[in-house]
């Protein structure tokens, strides 16, 4: 007889999960073509290209509207322009105004031309016109603004028309010779709003967890670019006498400086929703509204005072001042620019600390308790079968 060994190894085994028997119910059929109950429907490409192309075209409406509309809508409205003379003079000046010009001069009357030409470079007035028996003189200063030193000339010719009097025009604080019309500074607009965007998100996302790095970075980028731009505008351009670099490098430093806090601010304590609003903010609005060209008075009247209001205006309102009037009519715009500073500062902190609050529960969840580890079975013992 022979014997031979048979293997129960799988004897009272259930059988695999892979032999199970199928689901009574049938799979869905993906290729039948019928959406299953209660999908929604997707918008037909017709109808996505329409919505999109028209909500394309109001952003476009948007943009014009704020870059075209407030060069469209600007001009003289109710400027400071001093009248230096005798009340008779003073009084016909203004009578003159009101008919050829009503609404564009706010008149203050000065008892001498030394007072009115003090109070120009002063920032104190726009300009002005003194009123005597040689003629008609008017006081401008082209740095604060070529525009409105343009348009108080024009007036100033009119005048002496009126009264038949020879016009002498006196820049009392002109602008340089290698910039007659003051190009240099008036295209800091969109280079400064870059340089604050640009710094915000590279510190911030290099020194993602460490935020006291990502601000000093914030900082030192802020002190070389101010001096990088004032070099340009005082060493290429001509734009700025030598001697004002180092005023003008600190008035961009701090423009440079609260624009980045402030989107860095926004960042840690809003997220990337936050720094986007206050990026498209400064780009679409700071921007257009800064009026460093022509001056926050040449703007539309509510719409200077807003630009003024956001870190590109009181810029370049601050660097106007150090630059060519020795920080005369500065001190609102570095106001304002320490505020936006300080408002990012606080924000960060703000940020950190609820990022910190939030920290410890994410790096430390509640341990989950180990499973016990299965007994090994002995082998089975082979049957013998005859």
């Amino acid at each position: 007889m022979t014997s031979s060994a048979v293997d129960v190894s799988t004897a009272g085994r259930p059988a695999p999960a892979s032999a199970a028997a199928a689901p009574d119910s049938p799979a869905p059929d993906s290729g039948s073509g019928i959406p299953a109950s209660g999908a929604r429907r997707s918008p037909s490409p017709l109808v996505k290209m329409l919505g999109l192309t028209a909500g394309l075209g109001v952003i476009l409406v948007v943009l014009l509207m704020l870059f075209v509309m407030p060069s469209l809508k600007s001009g003289a409205q109710d400027l400071p322009l001093g009248v230096a003379g005798d009340a008779a003079a003073v009084a016909q000046v203004e009578h003159t105004l009101g008919d050829a010009a009503p609404g564009a001069y706010d008149v203050v009357a000065y008892a001498s031309a030394d007072d009115l030409r003090a109070d120009v470079a002063a920032r104190e007035v726009a300009g002005g016109v003194a009123v005597d028996g040689s003629g008609v003189t008017a006081y401008v200063a082209s740095a604060a603004s070529p525009v409105v030193s343009g348009a108080i000339t024009a007036t100033a010719q009119g005048l002496g028309q009126a009264v038949g009097a020879p016009v002498t025009v006196t820049d009392v604080v002109p602008l340089p010779d290698a910039d007659p019309t003051g190009i240099g500074i008036g295209g800091l607009a969109f280079p400064l709003v870059f340089g604050g965007i640009v710094p915000a998100v590279a510190f911030r996302k290099v020194f993602a967890r460490r935020l006291g790095w990502a601000v000093a970075g914030i900082a030192t980028f802020s002190a070389v670019g101010g001096m990088i731009v004032a070099g340009v505008l005082a060493f290429s351009f001509g734009s700025i006498a030598a001697a004002a670099f180092w005023p003008v490098a600190g008035a961009m430093a701090l423009g440079i400086g609260a624009l980045a806090l402030a989107l860095a601010g926004l960042q840690e304590a809003f997220g990337g929703k936050g720094f986007t609003i206050g990026a498209m903010v400064m780009m679409f609005v700071g921007n257009p509204l800064a009026g460093i060209a022509t001056g926050a008075a040449w703007l539309p009247a509510g719409l200077g005072l807003a630009g003024q209001l956001l870190p590109p205006g009181a810029t370049g309102t601050l660097v106007r001042s150090v630059a060519y009037f020795g920080g005369s009519g500065g001190a609102v715009a570095a106001l304002t620019l320490a505020g936006w500073a300080a408002a990012g500062i606080l924000l960060l902190a703000v940020g950190a600390r609820r990022r910190r609050a939030v920290a410890p529960g994410l790096a430390a969840p509640e341990p989950v308790p180990a499973a016990p580890e299965p007994t090994p079975e002995p082998a089975p013992a082979a049957v013998a079968g005859v």
